[in-house]
């Protein structure tokens, strides 16, 4: 079962950085990455099929700023759809942030329920992203914090049942679930993960258009 786009539909795409994709820092609303792509080529197949296309993504954030920030930035734009990936934050925030803890598997959950059930209860059509992390090898600098394969793997173990907790919401909501972690896992294992992101975090170009591409199988 698909999602179907009818005309003069609005979709929110919402998240932290992956979303973004650096759209706070130019005048392209959508930012560069997969929500542009995924509206361009819904242009390019659907040009009967006009679709408002909307980014609230914030580098940085975590479940908790969503849910500061979620009544504004999505609640009351009343979209029809909403697409939301959010979790690699929550998972290493207390590995380079000075001021950041260990947030929960539960606590996490528990906040994604909470922005989840009023769009449920007002009939917008939902798709969850799996957070993902791929392997890629040696260090990478997170601000001035060098993190090194040990901690990424600590990340790894954080972020599994995280991923887990996000298909189960998607079961218990009806939501379309778009298993990223797993897509990535796949392509990497003939290209190795660098090609599709190099800091194991944010998609590259091809990374982007595979987010897109899976995104856009869900549609109609």
């Amino acid at each position: 079962m698909t999602i179907t786009l009818r005309p003069d539909s609005t979709v929110m795409f919402t998240g932290d950085s992956i979303t973004d994709s650096g759209r706070l820092d130019s005048d392209q609303r959508l930012g560069s990455g997969y929500a542009l792509r995924i509206a361009g080529e819904w242009g390019l197949r659907h040009p009967d099929r006009a679709v408002t296309w909307l980014n609230s993504g914030i580098a940085g954030d975590k479940m908790r700023d969503l849910e500061a920030r979620w009544q504004t930035d999505v609640l009351d734009v009343r979209p029809d759809v909403v697409s939301i990936l959010v979790g690699i934050n929550d998972v290493g925030w207390h590995s380079y942030d000075p001021h950041g803890h260990v947030i929960s598997t539960q606590e996490y959950a528990a906040a994604y329920d909470r922005l989840l059930a009023p769009l449920a209860e007002a009939g917008t059509q939902l798709v969850l992203i799996e957070p993902f992390l791929l392997p890629i090898r040696g260090s990478v600098e997170v601000g001035d914090v060098i993190l090194d394969e040990e901690v990424r793997r600590q990340w790894r173990a954080d972020l599994d049942p995280k991923i887990q907790a996000v298909r189960e919401l998607a079961r218990s909501y009806g939501a379309h679930l778009l298993a990223a972690d797993g897509l990535f896992a796949g392509l990497a294992a003939t290209t190795g993960p660098e090609y599709w992101a190099a800091d194991g975090v944010h998609p590259t170009a091809p990374g982007h258009a595979a987010l897109a591409e899976a995104w856009l199988r869900l549609v109609s």
